[in-house]
């Protein structure tokens, strides 16, 4: 995406910067809504009339007999009172109401920049806003699976969900570089080590996905073993080949362990490669890559140790957001070496 104008270049720079974070504010508290259990606590999708809160005691308890009729209140929270409920009602409209300001706040000024520099010019970013809206509809999906026969949605439509934030941040910060021009006189990777680097990134947030959706982080609070062994107590070694293993809280938590291993070594490679070769564009890049990546083990493990404590798990989505940045720029950087 070229742009000749200098003034509308930085209007759209200015635009995408702030959508990267409108977006991982979103993550953020999609993160939360998950961790405080308030995702199912809206159980209508109401496109227009949702944009408002209850407004008086009659909403608040229409809203809140809706809850008590799906498996959530009827099997978890029978207990729960009316100021309870509030608090997990709060999370999911935010979360809701986020969604509705990053749809507007997206489409309106694309509009504009499309008025100035034609349709055609903008295909990419008129791509992110189908996946924004192709997000609204997934998040849907994802709760509408919690509200018949099960007290938590299913983890699968989470991972789904949150994969698609996460691309849908990627490429906005993608075309925000593209924007900046930037071009190194110096060689680079194989641009297969970078990719290949942030898919294994990507399938790292699935997994977690799949840990969160499960409460899998409740278990095995140990580390470097779980429990008293390498390998969970629970499970025999053949059941990690089976496609059930995926619907097994303790081996799922024991694929993001080792994947998040392989994955520091795969970094390793990638420091020695870069040093070795004397690759002097990715120094910093790569440096900083390797902290973030050290932060985000350590809030992994910590997380693990606290039994998924919110502090601790919400901070390790947060370092997540800015690891897969991090990734994208060294791909970038990587692909743009003159």
């Amino acid at each position: 995406m070229y742009i000749h104008n200098k003034k509308l270049k930085d209007q759209i720079s200015i635009w995408l910067a702030s959508m990267f974070w409108l977006i991982s504010l979103m993550i953020v508290v999609g993160g939360l809504t998950r961790l405080t259990d308030s995702g199912l606590s809206i159980t209508k999708w109401q496109l227009f009339s949702g944009t408002f809160p209850p407004l008086n005691e009659k909403d608040w308890i229409n809203y809140f007999q809706l809850y008590k009729q799906i498996p959530e209140f009827k099997l978890q929270n029978f207990t729960m009172t009316m100021n309870e409920f509030k608090i997990i009602f709060w999370w999911e409209w935010g979360h809701r109401f986020l969604g509705r300001v990053i749809g507007l706040t997206y489409i309106l000024p694309l509009l504009y920049f499309s008025f100035k520099l034609k349709f055609k010019n903008l295909l990419n970013l008129y791509l992110i806003f189908f996946l924004i809206c192709f997000q609204g509809f997934i998040g849907w999906y994802m709760v509408s699976s919690g509200l018949i026969d099960r007290v938590d949605v299913s983890h699968y439509r989470l991972s789904v969900h949150l994969l698609i934030a996460f691309l849908i941040l990627s490429l906005i910060f993608w075309n925000y570089l593209k924007l900046k021009n930037i071009n190194f006189p110096e060689k680079n990777l194989n641009t297969l080590i970078p990719l290949v680097f942030l898919i294994l990134i990507f399938c790292q947030i699935s997994i977690g996905a799949f840990v969160s959706g499960m409460d899998a982080g409740t278990i095995y609070n140990s580390w470097p073993l779980m429990g008293n062994s390498y390998f969970p107590d629970d499970n025999k070694y053949n059941n990690i080949f089976k496609i059930s293993a995926f619907n097994d809280p303790s081996l799922v938590q024991f694929m993001h362990r080792n994947l998040a291993y392989v994955i520091m070594i795969f970094y390793i490679y990638i420091f020695l490669k870069v040093y070795r070769n004397k690759i002097y564009n990715l120094f910093k890049i790569v440096n900083i890559l390797g902290i973030l990546l050290l932060i985000q083990i350590v809030l992994g493990i910590l997380t693990l140790l606290y039994g998924a404590q919110i502090s601790f798990a919400s901070m390790h989505q947060i370092s997540s957001i800015f690891l897969v940045s991090s990734c994208i720029y060294l791909l970038y950087i990587n692909l743009n070496t003159n």
